[in-house]
């Protein structure tokens, strides 16, 4: 525990640094400008802030004293009707720059023509490597790699005391069996759901995790913060509970038992917009959680360079530890509340009827 917390520290200095020397290089060469009698630029926290929550091709490091970013670009592929398959470098539409017609505006890539304005009409299919798509692709092999390890050591050992890596996964696979498939979806019928159980559990969490570490890439993605992210969850969940669901769950949606006749127009729009609005209320849970402990962080830390003051730092900086300590535990509990419920949902649609 106490490791977790040191490291938590460090990483948490690491981006308050890391704020200060970024805003330290834009106030040296907003002085330098002064004096060659150019206005000022103010720090803008909410640009800071959407660099680091939003996607992007690209992956910013730091700024040079002669204010050039250092940063990893990540590779750009695009189809489209008109020039077929391209694949090039990010750092080729870095700083507005058009490339083969195309050109990066706002986080998207659009089709322009020669006078660098957007083409009309144009249909991009954007296949890139992004930030979100790094940090999905790590966190998999994470997830592998520690799996597969487990699976090793039970081949090697059998059903026996816990031991390295057993001791540290067991505890939480049985959490999510006895305390969430099992409770919800029945001893009978929790075996049929509980790779998918595990898999969203273990997926949300070490997103999360690696969300709350800013350094150095491919930590610091905000993939579960992410809502094409959140809604393919959503929507597993979604398909999973329909293409699971038995005839009883049909007949309370279509024919609620006990309800008179004349009422079944009215119940039965309400039950099909509770079927969307149970994948929905998951995916803005989860998206919304993550996004806003994020902001409230990178906020607290903008607080200390919007004032132009050290003697916020001490303030900011406690506010920050405190946030981040929190954002731990929303980590965990995030992904046991998107699990939990959906066994829940998927319990309603296999759930027999009781007479």
């Amino acid at each position: 525990m106490k490791t977790r917390l040191i490291t938590l520290f460090i990483s948490i200095l690491f981006l308050a640094g890391t704020v200060a020397a970024s805003y330290g290089q834009e106030g040296h060469e907003a002085e330098a400008a002064a004096q060659h009698g150019e206005t000022e630029e103010a720090f803008n926290a909410s640009t800071f802030i959407m660099e680091h929550i939003a996607d992007a091709h690209e992956w910013h490091l730091w700024t040079k004293k002669n204010g050039e970013h250092v940063a990893i670009y990540l590779p750009v592929i695009l189809y489209s009707k008109e020039k077929g398959l391209d694949m090039f470098s990010s750092k080729k539409l870095a700083h507005g720059h058009t490339h083969e017609g195309y050109k990066l505006e706002e986080g998207a890539i659009v089709a322009v023509n020669e006078e660098g304005h957007p083409v009309e009409g144009a249909s991009i299919l954007d296949f890139s490597i992004t930030k979100t798509v790094v940090g999905l692709l790590f966190s998999c092999i994470v997830g592998l790699l520690l799996f597969l390890s487990l699976s090793r050591s039970y081949k090697k050992t059998g059903i026996s005391h816990p031991r390295g890596i057993q001791s540290f996964l067991e505890p939480v696979i049985l959490f999510v069996r006895d305390d969430i498939a099992i409770s919800n979806i029945g001893k009978h019928k929790y075996e049929k759901y509980m790779p998918y159980l595990l898999t969203v559990f273990f997926f949300i969490l070490l997103n999360n995790l690696m969300g709350l570490v800013p350094f150095p890439p491919p930590f610091g993605a905000n993939v579960t913060g992410n809502i094409a992210v959140t809604l393919v969850l959503a929507l597993f969940t979604f398909f999973i509970t329909q293409f699971s669901g038995n005839r009883n769950y049909w007949r309370h949606i279509f024919a609620t038992p006990g309800v008179p006749f004349w009422l079944l127009p009215v119940m039965i729009p309400v039950e099909i917009i509770g079927m969307f609005s149970k994948p929905f209320a998951l995916m803005i849970r989860l998206f919304a959680n993550i996004t806003a402990g994020h902001i409230i962080v990178l906020s607290l830390v903008c607080l200390i360079f919007i004032f132009k003051s050290l003697a916020v730092a001490p303030v900011s900086i406690l506010f920050v530890i405190f946030m981040d300590c929190l954002e731990l535990l929303v980590a965990f509990l995030q992904a046991y509340v998107f699990t939990l419920l959906s066994a829940l949902f998927i319990s309603l649609a296999v759930v027999e009827e009781h007479h």
